[in-house]
């Protein structure tokens, strides 16, 4: 297929690329839209017992406070005549509002729980009024900043819808700027890899297109499923990324097969049967890596997947078909604008890499086993490890919502803010819905027990003081599941805390399935590709040292707060979600990597070199493309350290930490030392298997064609 392939876009060239860039424009129209369709959210399992009660919450008790505004006075005093009177004012305005509904003020009753115990702050709470849309954003524009005359008071607006509006907003303002620096940084770094201008520029172009072509797709999706935002990140990271890999594995196969005397359109097509080969296993086994994200209940994390394989394919079709076809049009014009003195990578040997593969091969235990000890005291971190879920901690001290956030947390004692909410599917009478809260208020962590009594539902609210992230919060909630409903009524509990234990519970349940899929895929794929039933065991076992170390030292930064001061964040328990998110990633990456190497190290076997010599001449032939792409994707993902979204910033350093580890430690010193130590058993299958890959097996080695002529 791949020789069929390579004939096409050297025969067809212009066509081709008429075609793909005709495509190209297409997905820009299209997925100009893309943001306005996806979602800030999507974190919640929509099947568990939390997501049921606040469906049920919302249809027959108008929802919980879905804004809360903290109210700061200037003098000090809520209860000062100015602070009250403007307090009211504030109080009606949010009455007169029709979008809004159920206000609850501090200032109508003087309720105790809703004033700060040192009396500078007070709380007034309300909801989207019924059949309205909530719009967040027009909420505070309307009521944050300074309220009253003379500016009597400071308004902090909070709540979850604000909270998931003010972390979209910044992720925009946030991707704006990473793509500024990351661009013109990974061009600048393409140009000295190349040599050359117009190599870099072909290169970057790949990357582009894979991105429009993904938003088209996120756009396309959007109108027909939930999709979160949050994947844009993925998308941009990812499609600038591998388009560095694949276009670097292309071009220097192209030179190096022009170095042996190949006509340009020869090496071309011979380029698109090896290196196309490895690019098209590269996409699979990274697509397979993420689509083990869609066997997850949350959108959050399918949209992942729906992002990270539409740009693993855009990107793969983009290197392989229509990167060839621009690179024949070029010709002897691909090394065109050449950087004076930089001869850039041309597919040869890297006698650095070769140096290096052969002192591994003489000394396989002591170049592994530093490297191994490293790794491992990294992730040692990960025994200590918490889980949480994103509140507005994530969000910089400037945002409304975390300034809100923050003082609900220091100033309030059992608020209300953050119940554990308790829902009948049935109206209970007024005398069991008293026993039943009398039960709840009866458990440890308890302030006090609200109840509300409904025509077709009851509602009790738990409220407590911890923290609703806290194993403390969790463990409440359980409690509060364990107390029996009053008799003849079905209760289903929710809350931010329920919300979290059941997103732990949701992805937990399914770790297992996703194991199971990596595992099971990673065999036979690269089965398929080496013919050994040892190397994909042997990749599992060094990409699970190298995502341990990576996990590790997250923990180590975002959990334990180091670095904190320098990235500016709040150190909190590790959101789940992001955990199980970097894991794929990662090791659909390291994937990547192993395809790359194991591709040309197959290549070398089958011309007949014997374990050692392959691996050696394999090593030093993809070293080099293979830690400059990683520098160079690695770039891609550490511009997130810019965004001020802390979970944004995890997925960027961790990602690229993953890559960098991976791309030399892993792949330049364990990989080659675990293949000399194996030695011919890393080769080793079963006789049935054997006959089995002579069949369908696939590998990068293909028969060579007979060069063209070069014109003299």
């Amino acid at each position: 297929m791949f020789s069929w392939i390579g004939g096409l876009v050297t025969r067809r060239a212009r066509a081709v690329l008429v075609l793909g860039l005709t495509g190209v424009v297409l997905a820009a129209v299209v997925g100009v839209g893309a943001f306005g369709k996806l979602q800030a959210a999507g974190f919640d399992d929509p099947d568990s017992e939390s997501s049921r009660a606040a469906a049920l919450l919302e249809e027959r008790f108008v929802g919980g406070a879905d804004y809360v505004l903290v109210v700061e006075a200037a003098d000090g005093d809520v209860d000062s005549a100015a602070s009250a009177a403007a307090g009211a004012a504030l109080s009606d305005r949010l009455r007169e509002d029709h979008d809004l509904a159920e206000v609850t003020s501090y200032f109508d009753g003087r309720a105790a729980p809703l004033r700060s115990t040192d009396g500078r702050y007070a709380l007034v709470t309300a909801s989207v009024a019924p059949g309205e849309e909530a719009d967040p954003a027009a909420v505070l524009d309307e009521y944050a900043g300074s309220a009253g005359p003379g500016h009597a008071l400071t308004v902090h607006v909070g709540g979850g819808e604000v909270v998931g509006e003010e972390i979209g907003a910044q992720i925009g303002s946030d991707l704006g700027l990473a793509e500024s620096i990351a661009i013109p940084l990974i061009l600048v770094l393409l140009v000295l890899a190349f040599g050359n201008v117009v190599g870099a520029l072909v290169t970057l172009g790949v990357g582009l297109a894979a991105i429009l072509g993904t938003f088209a797709e996120l756009s396309i999706l959007g109108s027909a499923t939930d999709v979160s935002i949050y994947a844009v990140n993925l998308t941009t990271g990812l499609g600038l990324g591998l388009a560095v890999d694949y276009g670097l594995l292309m071009v220097a196969r192209v030179r190096e097969e022009r170095a042996t005397g190949r006509s340009h359109q020869d090496a071309v097509r011979r380029a698109v049967e090896t290196a196309g080969r490895t690019i098209a296993f590269s996409a699979t086994t990274v697509a397979v890596a993420l689509a083990a994200l869609l066997v997850f209940p949350m959108y959050f994390l399918r949209s992942f997947a729906y992002a990270g394989i539409g740009v693993m394919l855009i990107t793969a079709f983009a290197a392989v078909v229509v990167l060839p076809a621009g690179l024949s049009l070029l010709g002897d014009r691909v090394d065109a604008w050449r950087v004076p003195g930089v001869r850039g990578i041309r597919g040869e040997e890297a006698p650095a890499w070769a140096r290096l593969a052969r002192f591994v091969a003489r000394r396989p235990l002591l170049s592994a086993l530093p490297v191994l000890a490293g790794l491992l005291v990294m992730a040692v971190p990960l025994a200590g490890i918490e889980l949480g879920t994103p509140d507005d901690r994530v969000l910089p001290a400037s945002a409304s919502s975390r300034q809100a956030g923050d003082v609900l947390r220091t100033a309030f004692a059992g608020d209300g803010t953050h119940p554990i909410q308790a829902v009948t599917t049935s109206a209970v009478d007024e005398p069991a819905l008293a026993t039943w809260a009398a039960e709840l208020a009866e458990l440890p962590g308890v302030v006090r027990v609200e109840t509300r009594a409904g025509e077709d539902a009851s509602l009790v609210s738990v409220v407590t003081d911890l923290d609703p992230m806290s194993a403390r919060a969790r463990a409440l909630v359980e409690d509060v599941r364990a107390v029996p409903a009053p008799e003849g009524a079905e209760a289903l509990v929710g809350g931010a805390s329920a919300e979290l234990l059941d997103q732990m519970s949701g992805i937990g349940a399914r770790l297992p399935l996703v194991a199971g899929w990596l595992v099971l895929t990673t065999m036979v794929i690269l089965f398929l590709f080496t013919g050994s039933v040892v190397q994909p065991l042997r990749a599992l076992v060094l990409n699970a040292v190298g995502l341990g170390a990576t996990l590790g030292a997250m923990v180590w930064v975002f959990q334990e707060g180091h670095l904190s001061e320098l990235l500016g964040f709040t150190p909190q328990p590790m959101d789940s979600a992001m955990m199980v998110l970097l894991f794929c990633v990662a090791f659909g990456l390291s994937m990547d990597y192993e395809v790359f190497v194991m591709g040309r190290i197959k290549e070398m076997r089958d011309r007949g070199m014997g374990n050692d010599e392959a691996m050696v001449h394999g090593l030093a032939h993809t070293g080099r493309i293979v830690s400059t792409a990683a520098a160079l994707i690695a770039i891609s993902f550490f511009a997130f350290l810019v965004s001020s979204v802390s979970f944004i910033q995890f997925f960027g350093l961790g990602t690229g930490l993953a890559i960098l580890i991976d791309a030399t430690l892993v792949r330049g010193i364990l990989l080659p030392a675990s293949i000399r130590l194996l030695g011919e058993r890393s080769w080793w299958a079963p006789g049935p298997l054997r006959a089995l890959h002579r069949r369908v097996g696939l590998s990068e080695s293909v028969p060579e064609a007979p060069a063209d002529p070069v014109p003299a």
